[in-house]
């Protein structure tokens, strides 16, 4: 039976496949897209992804149910929050400017399997998002026209009562759809200009309930009269954060479509940082007019802003209201449609999606393919079926995204450039570059044996450390970790850094309500994973990491991943358990698309080097007494003859 077992090196093998990544190009700047987008158009692409339906409802919903005019500091902890995942985001987006968003980011620093995983779990997001936005269009404006629509529909098409179908078929949200798949398809600069236009008038309607809001303010509003400014208290404020949080999922399309910006270095970072800004001042500004013009107990959580300004004698400005609540749900579509296609081709062109949606069209240079067939599913989604059951799945798969970049983000900066490795010489052998001694003497480096070791003997207080490599005034205290490939131990403190902020999470959530801990193991618990957190954050410290880079970085590395990290885990461990199940059956039908396609038409499959040409890399020291013998390995296509006299030369120190 034993003979049936896979052997050890087939599971190291198969493991190594599962977690190979993604091989970059040297020149990432040459692309099959149209490089024609602008700071400008990246900025006004996150404001349209992130200022949507929520700036019209969720304002109004979170100040009378949860927080009261405290919702003005949810969103401002939110914003925050939300700038940690943004910051990892824009960094990724300008060292990596390619397509495919989290997907790229997790497959250049983490792994394959990761990666698909990231990359399938966002293509439904963009999917359900896509279509719950529809039907939220639909519905706004057919409660414009007193749900004429509605009951047309209902009475010459017919009502349904089926689990996960929708009440009735909603054409009107499909058609919105298709209507946008189309203009989509024509490129991205028609995409960015139309954009453009619903931005801009979504812009002047919020600018003029801004400007009409602040007139007609009562502070009074705020007294203790009507209640207070945080009548629900510290938990309020902080469960409305967890609600607001999701207002600002968006600014991902930025990153998306780096591939397509002119200059992605600048362009990505600031469009980021911009929009984020810009969002989160709308939010603000919008959540204290609205509690500031009437009493925050009496307002309608459906359609907030129409209705405080109806109640205020001015039924006129609901006309605005609505005009900007529907150009800003057509942002929020554009952007949905705009990033799917992207990041299903960068999928497509590893080999880890079906290569049918690798496609770019020669003349509008985009992927027609992706664009046309999700933006059919989508408005079919959008057609049928009662999507507020999942809607907390957009939820679960941002979060996983966020936490799974800022990963990426840490592994990333303590890795060693690409330029860091010596370049194999003429003949296919790495060359033997010297290197000065402390002492004024050549140092020699050959290939290693593990194709990991990189052992150069240096003065180690003086020495310019690499990537990965520990720092040298924690040397003396951790000498052990020393012997380790740079990098390897940041990895692994970055495993157990999730692992401690993943139990840390579920005490905090679960501790009290299911689990029914005593206060003793509550508190014990609590704080030996606060110290793993603490002691795999301090041990990433202690690692040198990447300085000299050009493109923009993220300040106060590994903290603010860290922060993200830990933020993001808990409010997934806030959903509910129907999320988790749905969550899970996604994934297994996601890995069932990787093992029975993906893993074998990744094109990382052509870069495995099938055999090696050097067997081992030795160092030679100054002064020392060793020699060494090199002997250069022929190819296998080539008879074995003898190698000029200069080649089999003893080399001697």
């Amino acid at each position: 039976m034993a003979r049936w077992l896979p052997r050890s090196t087939d599971l190291t093998r198969f493991c190594q496949k599962l977690n190979r990544v993604k091989t970059l190009e040297d020149d990432m700047m040459e692309t099959s897209f149209n490089r024609c987008l602008s700071t400008i158009d990246l900025t006004l692409l996150g404001i349209g992804g992130m200022v949507g339906s929520g700036l019209y409802v969720l304002t109004g919903t979170v100040a009378k149910e949860i927080a009261g005019p405290a919702v003005i500091v949810s969103f401002i902890i939110a914003g925050f929050a939300s700038l940690l995942a943004a910051l990892c985001y824009a960094e990724f987006g300008a060292r990596v400017p390619k397509t495919g968003s989290a997907y790229m980011f997790t497959y250049v620093s983490v792994g394959e399997i990761w990666a698909f995983l990231i990359g399938w779990n966002v293509l439904l997001e963009y999917m359900i998002g896509g279509a719950a936005v529809a039907r939220a269009w639909s519905g706004y404006l057919d409660s414009i026209f007193n749900h004429k629509i509605k009951n047309f529909t209902e009475t010459h098409v017919g009502a349904w009562q089926v689990p996960f179908l929708a009440r009735y078929p909603d054409f009107l949200a499909a058609a919105i759809l298709l209507v946008a798949t189309a203009f989509i398809s024509f490129g991205a600069k028609v995409s960015s200009w139309l954009n453009h236009v619903f931005s801009a008038i979504s812009m002047g309607v919020i600018l003029f309930i801004l400007i009409m809001g602040f007139v007609l303010a009562q502070p009074k509003n705020w007294s203790t009269q009507e209640g207070g400014f945080a009548p629900y208290g510290l938990s309020g404020i902080m469960a409305g954060t967890a609600t607001c949080f999701y207002a600002f999922v968006g600014f991902d399309v930025i990153a998306a479509s780096s591939e397509e910006a002119r200059n992605p270095q600048r362009a990505v970072p600031r469009a980021i940082a911009f929009s984020l800004g810009l969002a989160t001042g709308a939010y603000i500004l919008v959540s204290v007019v609205l509690t500031l013009m009437v009493p925050w107990h009496t307002l309608d959580p459906d359609s907030a802003l129409a209705d405080a300004f109806y109640r205020r004698g001015y039924a006129w400005a609901g006309f605005l209201v609505a005009a900007g609540s529907i150009c800003a749900m057509n942002t929020v579509l554009l952007s949905n449609l705009f990033s799917l296609p992207r990041i299903v081709y960068a999928m497509a062109e590893d080999g880890l999606f079906f290569q049918v949606f690798s496609r770019v069209h020669p003349c509008t240079q985009v992927p027609v393919v992706g664009i046309v067939v999700f933006g059919l599913l989508m408005a079919l989604l959008a057609l049928i079926f009662d999507l507020e059951a999942l809607v907390q799945f957009l939820s679960i798969g941002t979060l996983l995204a966020y936490t799974f970049v800022a990963a990426s983000i840490i592994v990333l900066r303590f890795q060693q450039q690409k330029g860091d490795v010596p370049a194999p010489g003429p003949s296919g052998q790495p060359s033997a570059e010297p290197h000065e001694g402390p002492s004024g003497g050549e140092l020699k480096e050959y290939e290693s044996f593990s194709d990991k070791l990189h052992l150069v003997e240096r003065d180690k207080s003086k020495e310019q450390r690499e990537p990965g490599q520990l720092k040298a005034a924690f040397e003396p205290y951790l000498e052990f970790l020393s012997d380790f490939y740079p990098g390897e131990v940041v990895t692994v403190a970055v495993v157990t850094l999730m692992v401690s902020a993943i139990c840390l999470c579920s005490i905090l959530v679960f501790g009290n309500t299911h689990l029914h801990l005593p206060t003793w193991s509550y508190s014990l618990l609590l704080v030996l994973f606060s110290l793993g957190f603490l002691l795999s954050l301090l041990l990433i410290w202690a690692h040198e990491q990447q300085h000299s880079t050009q493109t923009f970085q993220i300040p106060l590395v590994p903290l603010s991943p860290a922060l993200s990290i830990i933020l993001n885990i808990y409010l997934m461990l806030k959903l509910s358990y129907m999320t988790w199940l749905r969550f899970a059956i996604w994934l297994l039908l996601g890995l069932l698309v990787y093992f029975g396609y993906g893993i074998w038409h990744s094109k990382e499959n052509l870069r495995e080097p099938r055999a090696q040409r050097v067997s081992a890399r030795y160092v030679v020291f100054p002064g020392g007494s060793l020699e060494e013998r090199v002997q250069a390995v022929q190819p296998s296509s080539q008879p074995a003859t003898g190698l000029p006299d200069t080649d089999s030369e003893d080399c001697k120190r």
